[in-house]
This record gives structure tokens, C-alpha cells and sequence, in this order.
């Protein structure tokens, strides 16, 4: 009886670890200080679609809108992360968003590293999607560098971390400090150098966010709502002198990932991942020299 109750609980510890990733061994989240919503931010647009109550945010999205906010300063490079929760339900079409972006400044020809939420239908999990973009037209030009993910936890049942962590050499995102991508600099050509104002918004993009456009936002369904707390975002800002040195992911002050951190990457893109455009045969890979390797 004793053997078979050891192998039932090394057959449940197998089991419930194999469904969450490896510990990344270092927490970059913690190393940053997080701050009062209107200490680093502004709404942007639909502010009455917003609302804040003992520093979490609400957005929300129906039929006569959705809504924005936007980083008071503009960065360079740093650490930007927020925790998140998100609708349950049919919220097919919505688009919920964490993002990094100076379209504002450089209109029709800007930079942007993107984490969205796309929405779903009933009884299928949400996609993660990531996607860096340089001096993206906004015309159908763009250079999408997508990866996307099935999370391995339910986002509307609690709040999750979300960052991205951006320096001249690389980019990497996390969730819940596992590194789920890293995008390295390859040239200046495919990577974003221009400083980025941080950005979070609800908004409807039924025509490609479910399924390429499959299922579309239905309004019966309405108010779609996004919940933000935890806020963070910390960096050589654009007005930082130029020996401001940029932040680390990993306990190297040089940047990168230790073997642990690319060990737990590792097993969310194995068994997490749905999409990497670097895999997609339909993508013309000339333009993206950071798959070649």
C-alpha cells in the first residue's frame, strides 16, 4: 500500500509539472519598484471607458468604444510590465494590449513590440500573441514578426505578469518572469532603436484578431473588460544622458538569458507555442534574418 501510494504522488508530481514551466531561477519583476498608475501614465483615449480604483485599472470596450493609456515619458530601453486580467467568455474580436510604440511620433513609420491578448470563443483558451515591427507603414507593408501562445494558466481567472524588457541588443518577454521569447538584434534595419512611449488599450479588431477574422465581436456580449494593476516601467528614458545603462532580464549586467532562464523559454515554445512566423512557409524570410539561425 505504502509503494503504491509513493508512485501515486511521483505520477502526480510528473504530471502536474509537465503542465508548468521549469523555475526560471531569477525574477527580474522584482527588481523593479511598481508604480501608481498616474505617476507614469495618461489616459489616451475612451476615458469614459476607464475607470481606477486602489491602483487597478479598468478598461472596457462596447459598441460606442474602447480605450487607451500611454507612458507620460518616452524610453529607450528598460523594463515595462503590468499585471493583467482578462474577460472570460465569447470575446472573440477584442483585442486586449500591452505595447511599446513611437507611431505617435513617427506616423506611418514607426516602431512597435507588441503583447495582445486576442480574443475567443467559448470553451477555447486565449492566444498570447508577440509580435517587434520597425518602421511599419500601417498599409498591409508590415513586417509582422509574430510568435503566439496558449498559456499555461487560465488569464481571467487571476492577475498574471506581463513585460517586456527592451535594450539595444535584444528584447525578451515574460510571463510571470518565465522568458517566453527572445528577439535578438541582428541589425539596425530589423530592430527598434527610436525611443517608445509604453501603451495599454482594449479595442475591436474583428477583422483578423479570432481565427484571421473568423468570429467577429458581438456587442451582446458587451462591456469587454480588461483589468491593469502593478504597473512598472523603469529604463534610460529619452532624456537620459547617454551613460544611462540599460537594464538586465538575467543577473548578467551585460543582458541575455542564464541556462536556466533559456531551459524554462525553452519548454514554453515547446509546448506552448501555436505560431512562429520564422516557421511559416508562407513568409518570405529574407526580410527576417533573425530566423536564418
Amino acid at each position: 500500500m505504502a509503494l503504491f501510494l509513493s508512485l501515486l504522488l511521483i505520477l502526480l508530481f510528473h504530471s502536474t509539472n509537465a503542465d508548468w514551466p521549469p523555475s526560471p531561477g531569477y525574477w527580474p519583476s522584482s527588481k523593479f519598484r511598481p508604480m501608481s498608475f498616474y505617476n507614469g501614465f495618461r489616459n489616451l483615449w475612451g476615458p469614459g471607458h476607464q475607470s481606477l480604483d486602489q491602483n487597478a485599472l479598468t478598461i472596457w470596450l462596447d459598441r460606442t468604444s474602447g480605450s487607451g493609456f500611454k507612458s507620460v515619458r518616452p524610453f529607450r530601453s528598460g523594463y515595462f510590465g503590468v499585471s493583467v486580467k482578462v474577460q472570460p467568455g465569447y470575446t472573440a474580436g477584442v483585442i486586449t494590449a500591452f505595447y511599446l510604440s513611437n507611431n505617435e511620433a513617427h506616423p506611418g513609420f514607426h516602431d512597435e513590440v507588441d503583447i495582445e491578448f486576442l480574443g475567443t470563443t467559448f470553451g477555447k483558451p486565449y492566444t498570447l500573441q508577440t509580435n517587434v515591427y520597425i518602421r511599419g507603414s500601417g498599409d498591409g507593408k508590415i513586417i509582422g514578426r509574430e510568435m503566439k501562445f496558449h498559456l499555461w494558466f487560465d488569464p481571467t481567472q487571476d492577475f498574471h505578469h506581463y513585460a517586456i524588457f527592451w535594450s539595444p541588443k535584444e528584447i525578451i518577454f515574460l510571463v510571470d518572469d518565465v522568458p517566453i521569447r527572445r528577439y535578438p538584434r541582428k541589425s539596425a534595419e530589423t530592430f527598434p532603436l527610436r525611443p517608445m512611449w509604453v501603451y495599454g488599450s482594449i479595442w475591436d479588431a474583428s477583422s483578423w484578431a479570432t481565427e484571421d477574422g473568423k468570429y467577429k465581436a458581438d456587442y451582446k456580449y458587451q462591456p469587454f473588460v480588461a483589468k491593469f494593476t502593478n504597473f512598472k516601467a523603469d529604463g534610460c528614458s529619452a532624456y537620459s544622458p547617454a551613460r544611462c545603462r540599460p537594464v538586465s532580464a538575467s543577473p548578467f549586467r551585460s543582458g541575455g538569458l542564464t541556462r536556466q532562464q533559456h531551459r524554462a523559454m525553452r519548454w514554453v515554445q515547446r509546448y506552448h507555442m501555436v505560431y512562429n512566423y520564422c516557421r511559416d512557409p508562407k513568409r518570405n524570410h529574407a526580410l527576417t534574418p533573425e530566423c536564418w539561425s
